[in-house]
């Protein structure tokens, strides 16, 4: 399966959305890259990926785990079922091509950070703005990605985080961002700031620090931040966007129990969408149309 396109220029997202989440990632040490081990082969046997096949926790029903609250673009009004949102439309998508209706789809609450921990789960698999990484894949499995990911950052207009133009400006300035979040780690490893990073709960927390001018700065994904600066906090803006230097595209990918036998289906499937233009097409209807956003260097 080829790499999802990357939003290298911004995204303006419907002001009909109503709150945001940053791309997952993990505050330890580990860098951002694509995972080796995920599989990206088709199954070996046809008759491995035929519905009634599929090694799915419970006959007849596909288990899907997202986070709570499940934030807009990804989901609409923090109800994963109802297919609205692009990770939403993407999970229903997958479950159409394995062969599940959508009412034979069942949504699980996981916290994001234990989505990854290791151990069993209680879902076939995770959607929740994963980012794949070498790190991770010790203990889980992902599919291929679903969604290429550039980091923005966000300020107030008018305050010393708005007059920032290249990652340097950004070394001195006070910066936040959701715990066990991508950006987190870009702050950390890509920019280096003089000052440690504020690190919040979640981003609802990441935004009130903004406005109560507790940091100069945050940062989010990219869609993500669109939706923040256009429709939550009108009076800020998009300074910039930028990737992380890992030398591969960052991508969100579906995560599962490690050994999973259900990755190489759901590989097929995601094969199968992007093939066919439904990626690209759900990726336009809830995350964007193109325009120019500086690169930040």
């Amino acid at each position: 399966m080829r790499v999802r396109r990357a939003l290298a220029a911004a995204a303006v997202l419907p002001l009909a959305l109503a709150a945001a989440a940053c791309a997952p990632e993990d505050d330890s040490d580990g860098t951002t890259a694509s995972d080796p081990a995920a599989s990206t082969s088709e199954s070996g046997d046809a008759d491995a990926c035929a519905t009634e096949s599929l090694p799915v926790r419970t006959a007849g029903q596909l288990t899907v785990g997202t986070d709570s609250p499940a934030y807009e673009p990804w989901f609409v009004d923090n109800d994963p079922s109802n297919g609205k949102g692009f990770e939403s439309a993407v999970a229903y998508a997958v479950a159409e091509q394995l062969g599940f209706s959508a009412d034979q789809v069942e949504w699980v609450k996981v916290p994001f950070n234990k989505s990854y921990a290791p151990g069993p789960k209680d879902f076939d698999f995770d959607i929740n703005q994963i980012s794949i990484n070498a790190e991770r894949a010790e203990a889980v499995d992902f599919s291929d990605g679903y969604y290429a990911a550039s980091q923005a950052v966000i300020a107030l207009k008018g305050t010393p985080g708005a007059e920032a133009t290249s990652l340097d400006d950004l070394k001195g300035l006070r910066l936040g961002a959701q715990t066990g979040t991508t950006s987190l780690t870009a702050i950390r490893e890509v920019i280096q700031p003089e000052q440690d990073p504020a690190v919040y709960e979640d981003t609802n927390v990441a935004k009130a620090a903004l406005q109560n001018d507790q940091v100069d700065a945050i940062l989010a994904d990219l869609p993500t931040a669109f939706y923040i600066s256009a429709v939550e906090i009108p009076n800020s803006t998009i300074i910039g966007q930028f990737q992380p230097d890992t030398g591969e595209q960052e991508e969100f990918g579906m995560l599962f129990e490690k050994g999973s036998a259900l990755v190489p289906c759901v590989n097929e499937a995601l094969a199968a969408l992007e093939e066919d233009g439904t990626l690209d097409q759900l990726e336009q209807q809830w995350l964007s149309e193109t325009v120019g956003v500086p690169e930040l260097q």
